[in-house]
C-alpha cells in the first residue's frame, strides 16, 4: 500500500509525513483512550457497588451510651458480637476476620482510626474490648468498630461520653443511672457492678459505699463487705441512690472506678393480689335523665407485682366500649404509692345519653397476672322530684335566708328599730308624772367637762333632740343650801346623767355630791341614773361595778361619737324619757335664761357672782322662771303632790326630833324618803311606809351626812353622803 506523502507543520517547521503510518498511529490513540475510559468507568461503578453488597452498617446504636468519668479506668466493648453477630470474637477472629476501631470526635465529621499504640499505652485494644487507662473529657465522641476481611464487612457505631462530677458530689448529675428493685422488710444484697476484669482475682480493692453521697458506716440496717452492700431488712427510707468508689492499684498507677446504683423499694411479693375493684358496686345506683351527661367511674386497686400487667377495661352489652360508639369517650387516671401499689380509675363519659343509652348492660373489668375481676354499673332513669317538694324546698329556703337577713340587720341596726319604735308606738313618759325636767347633768367641775357637758351635750340633747337639762351650775340661783337645791334638782328632773371620769369620784367635790344623792332617788324609784363613760376610771371602784348591773353606761368615743348620727347618741337617746314628737317643739325652750351663753361667759359670770349679794334682776329672774316652770306644769297637768320627796332631820344625842342642833349636841343627820302627814292644824313629814301616827325619831340609816366646807362659791353650807 503506497501512501501519500504531505506536509505538516509542528514545532514552526514543515516535515513529511508518509499518509499510512499517520492512520496506524491515530486508530491506536484512540482506542487507548477508549480502553481507559471503560476502566475508569469500571473503578467507579462496579468496585463500590460489589463492595455495599458486601457490608452490613448498622449506623449510630444510641441506646448503647455509654459514660464514663474523667481520670478513671475504662472500657467499652464492641456491640457486634452481642446484639448484631450470631458468632462471637474468637469464631470471627479464626475465620480470618479483623476487628478495627474508630472514632469520630465530638462536633466532627471525620472519622478516625484509633491509634492504639501510644508511647504512654493510655489506649490500647484487648480482643473486643477497647481500654482507657485513664479516660480523658477529650475522648468523648461516637466509636465504631468494624469486622472485616476480603469478601465480608460489617461496623455499627454507639456514642461515649466522659463525665466531670459535680463540685462537692461523688457523682456528676448527668449520669444515667441502673434502677434496682428491692422487696419490703426483704434481705437483699447490692453488688459493684462492672468491675470484673479491671484488677485480677488474687488483688483485693478499697471500696466505700455512699448514700447520695453520704458515707455509709453506721447506717442501720445496712452493712458494706467489700464490693456487697447488705441490707438485712429493706425499709422504705432505704430508697436513693447509692454508690461505690473503688480504688486499685496497676503497674504501679492507683485507678479509681465509679458506680452508682438507685435503689427503688416496692412492697413485697407476698403482699401481691388479684385486683380489688371499689366501684362500681352493688350498693351503688347511678340514675341519669335522657339527654344528661353520664359518666361511670370504674376504681381498682392493683398490689405491685413486679413484671405484671394492670389492665382495665369497659365492656357495652359485651363488647369492648373503645370501639362500640365514636360518642363513647374513654379516659383513665394512675396514682401510684410509694411501694409500688396503683390505684387506676377508667371514666366511661356519654355526652348526651338516650333512653336506650340507659336500658344497655355497663360491666367493668379489671386483670393482673395473679386474677380478673368485673363488675357491672347499676344504671336506671332519674325520677323527676314532685312539684310540691320543689315549691316547699323553695319556699323553706327563702323563709330561712329571711330570718338570717332580719336577723343580720336587727344585730347590725337594733337601735335605730327600737328608737323607731318608741317614737311611732311608745308612750310619752312625760305626761302626768308631775317633772320638770327630762335630764339632770352632773360632772366634774373642769374646763374639758364643762366644755364636754355646756357645748356638746347641751348642743345636741336641747336643740337637736330637744330635751330639757338641767345643769345645776347654770340653772341654779346664788345663795342657798347647795344640798337642799342639788337634790331639788334631782327630784325634779325624769334621768340624770352621770359623766364619769377620774375627776368626778374627788373625795369632797360637788360631784360626788350629786352622785350619792342621785343614788338615792334612784334607789327610792324617783330618778334613774344614766352613765356616761367620758373618760376610763383607773383601778376598780365597787361602786360604780355594781351601778353597771342595773343603769345603762354609754362609752364616749371621742371625734367618733360627735356627730348626732353615731351610735352614742342613739344609745343615749335609748336611755333616756320618751317624749311625743309633737311637743318638741316646746322642748326646745331652756329652764334658764342662761342656756344658750358660751362656756365662757359662763365661768365669768360664775367669778363675777362669787361672794356678791343676790341682785333685783337675779330675784326677778328668779321670779320668771318660776311663772315659767309653773307655765309648763299647767301644760302638762297639775301637780297636787310631788311623787316622792327626801326629808332630811337631824337628831340630838337624847335622839329627840328638832329643828335645829343646839350647841352641845352632836348632830346626826339621816336622809328618808318622806310624805307629809296632817296632825290637827300641823303638816308632818313622815317616812313612806310609815302608820300614821305622831313623829317619832327616826332610826338612824347607813347614809350618814358630814358637813364640809362650801365647795360650790355660795354661801352657805352643803353636804356630802
Amino acid at each position: 500500500m503506497h501512501g501519500i506523502i504531505f506536509k505538516q507543520w509542528w514545532n514552526g517547521k514543515w516535515f513529511k509525513v508518509h499518509t499510512k503510518h499517520y492512520i496506524l498511529e491515530e486508530e491506536e490513540r484512540i482506542f487507548k483512550m477508549k480502553f481507559y475510559m471503560l476502566l475508569i468507568a469500571f473503578c467507579v461503578f462496579a468496585i463500590p457497588e460489589s463492595a455495599s453488597e458486601r457490608c452490613d452498617d448498622w449506623g449510630v446504636d444510641n441506646m448503647k451510651l455509654t459514660q464514663l468519668y474523667e481520670g478513671e479506668a475504662a472500657r467499652i466493648s464492641c456491640p457486634l458480637f452481642q446484639d448484631f453477630l450470631k458468632h462471637n470474637y474468637s469464631t470471627a477472629h479464626s475465620a480470618g476476620l479483623t476487628l478495627m476501631w474508630y472514632r469520630t470526635g465530638q462536633g466532627k465529621d471525620l472519622e478516625e482510626p484509633i491509634n492504639i499504640r501510644l508511647p504512654d499505652n493510655r489506649i490500647n485494644k484487648d480482643k473486643d474490648t477497647l481500654w482507657f487507662r485513664p479516660a480523658l473529657l477529650n475522648d468523648t465522641g461516637n466509636y465504631t468498630c468494624m469486622l472485616r476481611n476480603t469478601s465480608f464487612c460489617s461496623r455499627v457505631a454507639f456514642p461515649l461520653e466522659v463525665l466531670r462530677k459535680d463540685p462537692g458530689f461523688c457523682v456528676s448529675q448527668a449520669e444515667k443511672v441502673e434502677v434496682i428493685d428491692f422487696y419490703l422488710n426483704h434481705q437483699e444484697i447490692l453488688t459493684c457492678p462492672d468491675t470484673d476484669g479491671f484488677f485480677p482475682s488474687n488483688v483485693t480493692p478499697t471500696v466505700t459505699w455512699y448514700m447520695g453521697c453520704e458515707l455509709v458506716d453506721g447506717f442501720v440496717g445496712r452493712f458494706p463487705e467489700g464490693l456487697k452492700l447488705i441490707f438485712t431488712a429493706v425499709e422504705e427510707r432505704f430508697k436513693g441512690n447509692y454508690t461505690c468508689i473503688v480504688t486499685y492499684e496497676e503497674n504501679g498507677k492507683l485507678y479509681n472506678l465509679t458506680r452508682t446504683r438507685n435503689v427503688k423499694v416496692f412492697a413485697s411479693p407476698t403482699r401481691a393480689r388479684p385486683p380489688s375493684m371499689t366501684s362500681p358496686n352493688n350498693k351503688t345506683t347511678y340514675s341519669f335523665a335522657p339527654g344528661e351527661e353520664m359518666l361511670l367511674p370504674c376504681n381498682v386497686d392493683f398490689s405491685f407485682i413486679k413484671n405484671s400487667h394492670t389492665d382495665i377495661w369497659w365492656l357495652i352489652d359485651g363488647k369492648n366500649a373503645e370501639n362500640t360508639d365514636p360518642k363513647i369517650n374513654i379516659t383513665a387516671s394512675v396514682v401510684t404509692s410509694s411501694v409500688g401499689d396503683k390505684t387506676i380509675t377508667k371514666f366511661l363519659n356519654i355526652k348526651s345519653i338516650t333512653p336506650d343509652d340507659i336500658k344497655r348492660n355497663y360491666t367493668c373489668i379489671a386483670s393482673n397476672t395473679l386474677g380478673t375481676i368485673s363488675r357491672q354499673a347499676l344504671v336506671k332513669e332519674k325520677v323527676g322530684t314532685p312539684r310540691y317538694i320543689t315549691e316547699l324546698a323553695c319556699g323553706l329556703g327563702a323563709t330561712v335566708i329571711l330570718v338570717v337577713c332580719l336577723i343580720v340587720v336587727y344585730h347590725v341596726y337594733w337601735l335605730e328599730m327600737v328608737l323607731f319604735y318608741r317614737a311611732h308606738f311608745g308612750t310619752d313618759e312625760t305626761v302626768g308624772d308631775g317633772k320638770e325636767y327630762d335630764v339632770y347633768v352632773s360632772y366634774a367641775r373642769n374646763a374639758e367637762e364643762e366644755e364636754f357637758v355646756l357645748v356638746t351635750l347641751r348642743g345636741v340633747l336641747e336643740n337637736e333632740f330637744g330635751y330639757k337639762l338641767c345643769i345645776f351650775d347654770r340653772d341654779s340661783l346664788p345663795g342657798g343650801n347647795t344640798m337642799e337645791a342639788v337634790l331639788d334638782f334631782i327630784q325634779r328632773s325624769r334621768r340624770m346623767i352621770v359623766v364619769l371620769s377620774p375627776d368626778y369620784l374627788t373625795d369632797k367635790s360637788i360631784s360626788m355630791l350629786e352622785f350619792k344623792l342621785g343614788m338615792v332617788c334612784q334607789n327610792a324609784a324617783c330618778t334613774s341614773l344614766i352613765v356616761v363613760e367620758y373618760k376610763p376610771l383607773q383601778g376598780t371602784h365597787t361602786s360604780i361595778s355594781k351601778l353597771k348591773e342595773t343603769t345603762p353606761f354609754v362609752c364616749w368615743e371621742g371625734d367618733v361619737s360627735r356627730k348626732s348620727s353615731s351610735r352614742f347618741w342613739k344609745a343615749l337617746r335609748l336611755a333616756l324619757p320618751l317624749r311625743s314628737l309633737t311637743a318638741r317643739s316646746s322642748w326646745n325652750e331652756s329652764c334658764s335664761s342662761q342656756s344658750d351663753i358660751s362656756l365662757d361667759q359662763i365661768q365669768k359670770k360664775k367669778r363675777r357672782l362669787k361672794g356678791a349679794p343676790v341682785t333685783q334682776s337675779v330675784k326677778a329672774s328668779a321670779r320668771d322662771k318660776n311663772t315659767s316652770t309653773g307655765s309648763v306644769k299647767v301644760k302638762n297637768g297639775p301637780k297636787s303632790t310631788k311623787a316622792c320627796q327626801c326629808c332630811v332631820t337631824y337628831c340630838d344625842s337624847e335622839n329627840r326630833l328638832r329643828s335645829k342642833c343646839t350647841v352641845g349636841a352632836k348632830p346626826k343627820w339621816e336622809t328618808h324618803l318622806c310624805k307629809p302627814v296632817t296632825y290637827g292644824n300641823k303638816t308632818c313629814w313622815v317616812q313612806n311606809g310609815a302608820p300614821q301616827q305622831a313623829p317619832a325619831p327616826p332610826p338612824v340609816t347607813a347614809f350618814t351626812l358630814q358637813q364640809y366646807t362650801d365647795l360650790s362659791n355660795n354661801n352657805s353650807d352643803f353636804y356630802i353622803l
